[in-house]
């Protein structure tokens, strides 16, 4: 009696034709997302640092910083403005070691970020600036101003102009003081 050997094989076929069946089809790659924008990423962080604006006469909130962070942030302002992108990213990345999360730092690791056009990791960057920050201020509107240029690299116009609006809802009159 052997006919157990060949339902057992028929039952092994059929299971691995049910698994053959779960799997994902691999697609063809979808077209290429044409970018809402012709701003080079230099142009993107001139104009995300320049949203920041000058402050005055609004609530921005600066944390105390640690003096071996403070270095590294200008550390890497200096080697971004000779050009050393690398060692920038390098400084800011051993900052966000110590303080991983300053909303400052993120923020300009995004804009480093942007720089080296990893527009998803600077999305990212920004996203969590603003989760962890005041969500008021110049600082507030440096991290939606990255996701409106992120999002415009992505072709997306309308979250671009929700991003935009969120910026400019940043502002906020600091207290009367007497």
């Amino acid at each position: 009696m052997k006919p157990a050997a060949p339902i057992s094989r028929v039952l092994a076929c059929a299971g691995l034709l049910a698994l053959a069946a779960c799997t994902t089809p691999v697609s063809a790659p979808g077209p290429a997302v044409q970018p809402a924008t012709e701003a080079t990423p230099q142009e993107m962080v001139a104009m995300i640092r320049g949203a920041a604006g000058d402050g005055d006469g609004e609530l921005a909130v600066q944390p105390i910083r640690d003096p071996m962070v403070e270095d590294l942030r200008e550390r890497a302002v200096a080697l971004e403005a000779g050009g050393d992108l690398d060692a920038a990213v390098a400084a800011l990345d051993q900052a966000l070691d110590i303080v991983d999360g300053d909303p400052a730092l993120l923020q300009e690791r995004a804009e480093l970020a942007i720089l080296q056009g990893d527009f998803e990791r600077a999305g990212v960057l920004a996203e969590r600036g603003y989760a962890l920050g005041s969500q008021v201020g110049p600082l507030c509107r440096r991290h939606w101003i990255t996701l409106e240029q992120v999002r415009l690299m992505a072709g997306d116009v309308d979250g671009a102009a929700s991003a935009r609006g969120q910026a400019d809802g940043c502002r906020v009159a600091g207290p009367q003081r007497y």
